[in-house]
């Protein structure tokens, strides 16, 4: 994941060694069987038949996971996953998390504007902060097996999968790091030996919407294929530009004189002058806020070297150059829309990212395998962004309110692990599994924050730089896993995995506006060095400093099959997630969670109907709670409080019916109850009263308030009819959407801070040629509701960041 020329040459050497390496091999190799582990789900274009033949059955087709880390029926897996198939992604116009969480109960997701990075809400906990290097997810994320430590990339456009598991509870003993309360794997489509075959698609809608994606099967040899997968998809933004405020001049001048004076008399050496307001602070044109232009490109290679032994290697490209989405007022101006906002920092987001994966598979024997597993990705982005989002209109050009950016002017991650697991094979008397894990990742960073009295031409309120040259983080990890399977009913597992992480921080630097006599009063740029004597800046916290954490997390399950089609399982696993270092270089605590769960898989009539339920009760500690906040002195920093702790329990059930051949139902519920333990927390984010404890300005006492992004009562609702038309069939669909309210932040500060009870449609007219061409026509949010999935009222005015409005288009494709 780079941006710039010369390092993706650099970085794109062992890329280029991997592929001839590959390459040079694939002739030589014997003639094969089918590969170890071999990805149950089938390609995209592979699945106009299944389609067909689902279509003529009563029963709804087996579903495989590797929930496990072994491939077995989703039924016959005792543990909390929702496997969502590529045709259901599909289906339902799956491009990012955001639209995966409705999917499955007991799931959230929300976007945060400065950084246009989506973060996850999972059984009721989840963190808003993870966003940047100070703060990692509870809900890991996973490509083919490979943790992918910064969403960037990994969740903001999905294409050509298999399909995706979401996987329940905690996953530490086997999927490891930051899964304490869930974990996100996503299955690529792999390459199929001795198939020509593949997919194009292409779409319109509104708001300019253009896309295009598809996917090509090429084989090498008998023993050797290429996958060539792409995406693109772009749309206009959501956000309009409001006009600039009409003031008369002479009310401008009355604001602005007291203002004017005392700068003067404060900086003698750079005295002010009044100047109107000037149109040219605001931006009429150009790029919208909430603007998608994303592209991305894999490359995937498999090479069966001999019948136990086979190799898949993937490079991905992926780069955005949308826009982020924008906090917006949730009382508009009198005249003015929602869906628009006065802006005066143009919105820019620049995102490049390249991954490898690789995966070697090798049957030692018919009892035993070897998996090595290794990723290396790398990031690089930048961004600009309104965060005052227009709150106040000013009254002159140094009066009337702040005009704050976010200006993230470098943002780098690079990442590596390797993993190595050796398990038996097929059903024994114990079935066990060994791994080995290590991950490392290297950030860096540099983050800009003016706040200017009125316009970007007024007086400093305040500024300051954050300048992160080097953080690392280590992981290693041993862990095993064994089923014992007592007769053929009574199943009991336990696993263990023990951590030890490491973080640094390395010459971190935050730098904060020192409002020097002889200094202009200029927001800062990115040409400023605040290292630099005239400069302005002086050091506010010098956040160099060394982490070291470690923590045994374990499992203990019992399963007891009571029918070939039926199962109960009770567990008990533990999550861990490392503490880390805040600004200043002050370590935080680590979290832990302790998950008790019991849960039935249940498949009736024949197939028709399958039934699954997990009660679970959560019993948490440390959360790690992060925000930027206001120290007593004036400077700012990202400080991260640990809560005493959180009690969750709930319950998730999903239903899927074959009501007949040609009507299909699925149905999740989720109910949850999650309260915050001891905590007092701060936030910029919010206006909060004057803090009684020392070291921060403002803060509130949420001890027992309710989870952000945890409603109590969650419902999802799918149907589908498939009608039989001479040369095809039409299908339309219906999903459905409720939930009760929720909180979006820890605060619980009224209904500001809440988004109420509501009720989401998506509708799908899908035709489907016997020719194997196909048109699919959607609208999203078909009523047009505004749904809230964040909030804020740092100015004192309440902002909030919006799911998309309805949207409407269709895509047309060949599957060959």
């Amino acid at each position: 994941m780079n941006t710039a020329t010369p390092r993706a040459r650099k970085l794109g050497s062992p890329i280029r060694l991997a592929v001839l390496t590959l390459l040079a091999g694939l002739n030589a190799a014997q003639a094969q069987t089918a590969g170890v582990n071999a990805t149950p789900e089938a390609p995209k274009e592979q699945q106009q038949a299944q389609k067909a033949t689902e279509a003529s059955s009563t029963v709804i087709p087996e579903v495989y996971v590797t929930a496990t880390k072994r491939s077995t029926s989703l039924q016959r897996t005792p543990v909390a996953v929702t496997a969502i198939s590529a045709a259901a992604l599909d289906d339902n116009h799956v491009q990012t998390i955001q639209d995966v969480v409705n999917l499955v109960p007991g799931f959230s997701a929300t976007s945060q504007g400065d950084h246009g990075v989506i973060t996850m809400t999972m059984r009721g906990i989840g963190n808003d902060s993870a966003k940047t290097e100070y703060a990692d997810p509870e809900v890991a994320v996973f490509v083919d097996g490979i943790y992918s430590p910064r969403p960037e990339g990994a969740t903001t456009l999905l294409f050509d999968l298999d399909g995706i598991e979401v996987l329940r509870g905690p996953q530490g003993t086997l999927w490891g790091r930051n899964s304490t309360v869930g974990a996100v794997n996503m299955q690529t489509a792999k390459p199929t030996l001795g198939s020509n075959s593949g997919y194009v698609e292409a779409g319109m809608g509104d708001y300019a919407r253009v896309g295009g994606r598809g996917a090509f099967n090429i084989p090498l040899s008998d023993t050797a294929a290429m996958r060539v997968a792409f995406v693109h998809e772009q749309h206009d933004g959501y956000v309009d530009y409001q006009t600039p405020p009409n003031i008369p001049l002479v009310q401008q001048q009355a604001a602005a004189a007291p203002v004017i004076a005392a700068a003067n008399a404060a900086h003698p050496n750079n005295p002010i002058a009044f100047q109107p307001l000037n149109n040219a602070n605001f931006v009429q044109g150009g790029p919208k806020y909430n603007a998608q232009d994303q592209t991305a490109l894999r490359l995937s290679l498999l090479w069966e070297i001999m019948p136990s032994l086979h190799w898949n290697v993937a490079y991905e490209r992926y780069q955005d150059r949308g826009t982020p989405s924008m906090n917006l007022m949730q009382t508009p101006r009198a005249g003015q829309d929602l869906w628009s906002a006065l802006i005066d920092t143009a919105p820019s987001l620049k995102r490049d990212s390249n991954s490898v994966r690789s995966r070697v598979d090798w049957a030692i024997n018919p009892d035993m395998a070897l998996a090595y597993i290794a990723g290396w990705s790398s990031f690089r982005g930048s961004s600009t962004y309104d965060q005052d989002g227009g709150s106040y209109v000013p009254t002159s050009f140094t009066t009337g309110g702040k005009s704050q950016a976010n200006n993230t002017l470098l943002s780098k991650y690079k990442s590596y692990s390797h993993e190595v697991e050796l398990q038996s094979t097929g059903k024994k008397q114990v079935d066990w599994l060994l791994g080995l894990y290590y991950g490392h990742e290297n950030n860096a960073m540099r983050f800009d924050i003016p706040i200017m009295n009125g316009t970007q031409s007024g007086t400093v309120n305040w500024q300051g730089s954050f300048i992160q040259p080097k953080e690392t983080v280590d992981s290693k990890a041993v862990f095993g896993q064994a089923t014992w399977n007592l007769t053929d009913q009574w199943h009991l597992t336990g696993g263990a995995r023990y951590t030890k992480d490491k973080r640094e921080n390395i010459g971190g630097i935050g730098w904060g506006w020192n409002d020097k006599a002889d200094v202009p009063q200029l927001p800062i740029s990115p040409s400023t060095n605040p290292a630099d004597a005239g400069s302005g800046f002086a050091v506010s916290s010098r956040n160099s400093g060394s982490f070291s954490g470690s923590k045994a997390t374990w499992l203990g399950r019992v399963s007891y099959d009571i029918t070939p089609t039926s199962m109960l399982y009770a567990s008990v696993s533990t999550g861990y997630k490392s503490g880390g270092l805040q600004d200043g270089g002050i370590p935080y605590g680590q979290e832990t969670l302790t998950n008790y769960e019991l849960g039935s898989k249940s498949t009736f009539m024949n197939g028709m109907i399958r039934i699954n339920n997990a009660l679970y009760y959560e019993k948490f500690k440390g959360f790690q709670f992060s925000a930027p906040v206001t120290n007593p002195d004036g400077s700012h920093s990202l400080s991260t409080f640990n809560a005493e702790g959180a009690k969750v329990y709930g319950l998730e059930t999903e239903i899927a019916a074959k009501l007949t051949k040609a009507d299909r139902l699925q149905f999740t519920a989720s109910y949850t109850h999650a309260e915050l333990g001891a905590l007092i927390g701060g936030s910029n984010d919010y206006t909060l009263p004057a803090c009684s404890i020392p070291g921060i300005s403002n803060c509130l006492d949420v001890t027992g308030n309710t989870m952000p992004h945890s409603p109590k009562w969650s419902t999802q609702l799918m149907y589908q009819h498939v009608f039989q038309l001479p040369a095809g069939t039409l299908t339309p669909r219906l999903s459905a959407h409720w939930e009760s309210s929720s909180w979006l932040s820890v605060f619980n500060l009224g209904e500001p801070d809440r988004q109420g009870s509501y009720s989401k449609i998506d509708l799908g007219l899908r035709y489907d040629a016997d020719k194997k061409y196909y048109v699919d026509l959607f609208v999203r949010n078909a009523a047009d509701k505004n749904i809230k999935t964040s909030a804020q009222n740092p100015q004192g005015v309440w902002q909030a960041q919006y799911l998309p409005p309805r949207t409407i288009g269709f895509n047309a494709g060949y599957t060959f």
